[in-house]
């Protein structure tokens, strides 16, 4: 990663544009007109990307500072799959309201923040309590980019297939940041039935130990009011979706329906082995590159923000999710196959065609402003 110029600095005259005097002119601008900042500084086009090292990819609570690799990482994959730049900031804070407050107070030199690697449940409320203090989009791509690439491979795979969506039954393993995203938005796409399961089994309105982000997934989901362990929730189920590590015996992936598909996503073991999954399953998708159909959120979240960005977006909204996923799962949709229900994270149309349907729909639904 690297900062770089946009404009030469030759000589006295490049310098006293660049800096005073020049500047001056352009802080008194904005100081008369704020929505010039947009126009002329960096705000429009670059996202910070902010952790507190509490649940780093597999690593765990390993802290701010070791974080910040992966807050690197993330930024040079916002500039090279789309174009946006994005600064890495690795917090010493694990108070929510605390968190939220110091986001917040950087939030007028950033065009969006994608938050990154909170742990579950305080990573729903930071998100919702940024969003309400700022107006610029707040993401946090554990939850949305893993469930906007989810139901855009679940799209293919019911197209690919000949199935509604609102026939399908989709059992979760697991109910974190991203089991609870893909259980929402899943929904909110049509399909017909999402049951979710934890540690102690299916997330349903009669466990007295549920949190409250699980009181209300349960009120949200498992219509037919199934109860019971994870390998029960599966007798006849069209799809499950793992994020959640462990393994899923044999004996209950047999159970599940023909022609079922399995998303088992855990990195870099995967709930059920694609090997195993392959021989219930007419679609299979991991979180790995070295099968097919890798569920990757680099597939979701540059070309989301770029399109937020590109209208100046005071937020992301349900639909703006919802169009990406389709907008995505669109770039393959005729080239189908079980091993493309999803396309590469190099098929440069990806980002394009993504950032495109998220402004389409920004507009659409108001929160666009320019």
């Amino acid at each position: 990663m690297a900062i770089r110029m946009t404009v030469p600095l030759r000589d006295a005259d490049d310098l006293s544009l660049a800096y005073t005097p020049g500047v001056a002119r352009v802080c008194s601008a904005i100081a008369e007109q704020p929505e010039l900042v947009h126009d002329y500084t960096w705000k429009s086009q670059v996202v910070a990307v902010v952790t507190d090292g509490s649940a780093v990819l597999g690593l765990g609570d390993i802290g701010p500072e070791a974080s910040l690799p992966v807050m690197e990482g993330k930024a040079v994959l916002f500039k090279h799959f789309g174009g946006v730049d994005a600064v890495p900031v690795a917090l010493d804070c694990r108070d929510p309201d605390e968190l939220v407050e110091t986001i917040a107070r950087m939030a007028p030199s950033f065009g969006g923040i994608n938050l990154e690697d909170i742990s579950a449940p305080r990573c729903f409320e930071i998100e919702r309590k940024l969003q309400e203090r700022v107006n610029i989009p707040v993401f946090h791509d554990d939850q949305h980019g893993t469930a906007v690439v989810t139901l855009a491979a679940l799209r293919n795979a019911a197209r690919l297939t000949g199935r509604s969506m609102d026939s399908l039954r989709v059992v979760i393993s697991g109910a974190g940041a991203a089991g609870v995203a893909i259980a929402k938005i899943l929904l909110g796409a049509g399909v017909g039935d999402v049951v979710v399961c934890d540690r102690k089994g299916v997330v349903s309105g009669d466990r007295e130990d549920l949190t409250d982000v699980k009181r209300e997934l349960a009120a949200l989901t498992n219509r037919t009011g199934l109860t019971g362990s994870l390998a029960s929730a599966l007798d006849g189920a069209d799809v499950f979706v793992g994020v959640s590590g462990g393994t899923v015996p044999e004996p209950a992936v047999a159970k599940m329906a023909p022609g079922a598909f399995i998303f088992a996503m855990a990195n870099p073991d995967p709930e059920i082995h694609p090997v195993v999954a392959a021989r219930y399953a007419s679609v299979v998708a991991t979180g790995r590159s070295d099968y097919p159909n890798q569920i990757n959120n680099v597939l979701a979240f540059p070309g989301i923000f770029s399109g937020a960005l590109a209208v100046r977006a005071s937020r992301i909204t349900e639909g703006m999710k919802l169009a990406a996923a389709e907008a995505l799962a669109a770039v393959v949709a005729d080239e189908l196959s079980p091993s493309r229900v999803i396309p590469s994270p190099f098929d440069e149309r990806v980002a394009p065609t993504v950032a495109a349907a998220v402004a389409e729909a920004a507009r659409a639904e108001g929160v666009a402003r320019v």
